[in-house]
């Protein structure tokens, strides 16, 4: 991968978390995904999947401060991200994806409906459009997490992905 394919993945993966667009990455981006995601499918955030989903993004937030808010100012600029986040999603993507499971785990429950087995492709789509995928996207995202053609895509399946995506090599690595 050249320099250049990788700033653009990086950027991506920022815009990803940047969900407001305002230039980083705060609490209140990841407040706004646990609202987006429960208003998709219904659910009040007082409820108890309301307030997993809450408590997921906080934690997700809290990780992602911890890695690279070097400064300590509750937001992770671009620069910050590209030095602290990236570095540690290339190094270990596994990793940063458990600081993303409580998040994930709350969100599956919602799209999922409290199935054990997982949410439904279609489910699954819904999420990652609100989240800020185009529809098209979406969707073929969601059909190849069913890779094993069941029908429903497990909270392994959805980590392996998200620390698949998170993996980005850097430049002559």
């Amino acid at each position: 991968m050249d320099s250049a394919q990788y700033e653009r993945k990086i950027a991506a993966r920022f815009a990803t978390f940047d969900q407001d667009g305002n230039g980083y990455i705060d609490r209140e981006d990841f407040s706004a995904a646990a609202r987006a995601v429960l208003a998709e499918f219904g659910t009040t955030a007082r409820s108890d999947q309301g307030q997993a989903v809450f408590n997921g993004a906080e934690a997700f937030w809290q990780g992602m401060a911890g890695i690279a808010d070097v400064d300590g100012d509750q937001r992770v600029t671009r620069e910050e991200f590209i030095t602290g986040a990236a570095k540690r999603l290339r190094d270990s993507p596994d990793r940063f994806a458990e600081i993303a499971r409580p998040f994930l785990h709350a969100v599956i429950a919602v799209a999922s409906g409290g199935s054990p087995e997982g949410s439904t492709p279609e489910a699954v789509a819904r999420v990652l459009r609100v989240l800020g995928t185009a529809a098209e996207g979406a969707e073929q995202i969601a059909r190849a997490l069913d890779a094993d053609g069941d029908g429903r895509i497990s909270e392994e399946e959805i980590l392996a992905a998200f620390a698949g995506y998170c993996g980005v090599e850097a430049p002559d690595a």
